[in-house]
C-alpha cells in the first residue's frame, strides 16, 4: 500500500517547482470544496419531498450557477497562465549546458567553458554502492552550481526523449535537429533524479538523469579537474 509520501510531489528544489505545488494545492482545494457542495446539493435534492410544479424557471439561480464557474475558472487560469510564462523565462544565465538523448543515454556539453564533454550511462545494479538507488545513478552526473541561474539546451540524435527532472519543475523534450530550451535554479545542494520521460524504445526506463548540485567554488574546482 503507498504511502502519502510516495504519491505526493517531490520535495522542489527550486523557485519554479515550489510555485506549482503551490498551484497544485490551492487548485485540489478549489476541487474539494466544489466536490463537497455538489454531494451536499445532490443529498438534498434526493432527500428532500417538497416540490412545487409551478416553478419554471428562476433567473436569479441560472445567473449565479454561471458568473461563480467563470470566477472559478479565472481564479485558475491567472496563476497557471502565470506560471507557465515563468517556466519560459530565461534571463542572463550564468551557466549554459547541452544535454543530448541517445538510444539509451544521455551526453552533456559545456560549451562555455573549455571543452567539457562527457557521456551518462545507468551504473549497473553490481556496481552500485550503499548511498545510491537502483535505476537511477548514472556513471557520471551532472555538476551544477546552486544559486545561479542555469540554461539547459535539449536535444536528439535518433527518437524522441525527454529530458525530466521532477524536483526541479522541468521536463523538456528532445526532438532530433531541434534545440529546446530550458531554465533551472536550484535553490540548495544536494543530489537530483530523473529519467527520460518518453517512451523511446525498448531500454527506454534505463537512461536516467543524476544531477549534483553544489557551490560555485567547488563548481569550478570541478571544472577545473574535468
Amino acid at each position: 500500500m503507498a504511502t502519502w509520501s510516495q504519491i505526493n510531489f517531490q520535495d522542489p528544489n527550486s523557485p519554479l517547482m515550489e510555485q506549482l505545488v503551490f498551484f497544485h494545492d490551492n487548485t485540489m482545494i478549489i476541487l474539494i470544496v466544489i466536490t463537497m457542495a455538489i454531494a451536499w446539493m445532490m443529498m438534498k435534492m434526493l432527500f428532500n419531498k417538497n416540490i412545487n410544479r409551478f416553478i419554471l424557471e428562476n433567473q436569479m439561480i441560472e445567473i449565479i450557477w454561471t458568473v461563480i464557474p467563470a470566477m472559478i475558472l479565472l481564479l485558475i487560469a491567472l496563476p497557471s497562465l502565470r506560471i507557465l510564462y515563468m517556466m519560459d523565462e530565461i534571463k542572463n544565465p550564468t551557466v549554459t549546458i547541452k544535454a543530448i538523448g541517445h538510444q539509451w543515454y544521455w551526453s552533456y556539453e559545456y560549451s562555455d567553458f573549455k571543452t567539457t564533454e562527457f557521456e551518462s550511462y545507468m551504473k549497473p545494479s553490481n556496481e552500485i554502492m550503499e548511498n545510491e538507488f537502483r535505476l537511477l545513478e548514472t556513471d557520471n552526473r551532472i555538476v551544477l552550481p546552486m544559486n545561479n541561474q542555469i540554461r539547459i539546451l535539449v536535444t536528439a540524435t535518433d527518437v524522441l526523449h525527454s529530458w525530466t527532472i521532477p524536483c526541479l519543475g522541468i521536463k523538456i523534450d528532445a526532438i532530433p535537429g531541434r534545440l529546446n530550451q530550458g531554465s533551472i535554479f536550484i535553490n540548495r545542494p544536494g543530489i537530483m533524479y530523473g529519467q527520460c520521460s518518453e517512451i523511446c524504445g525498448a531500454n527506454h526506463s534505463f537512461m536516467p538523469i543524476t544531477i549534483e548540485a553544489v557551490t560555485t567554488k567547488q563548481f569550478i574546482e570541478w571544472l577545473k579537474n574535468n
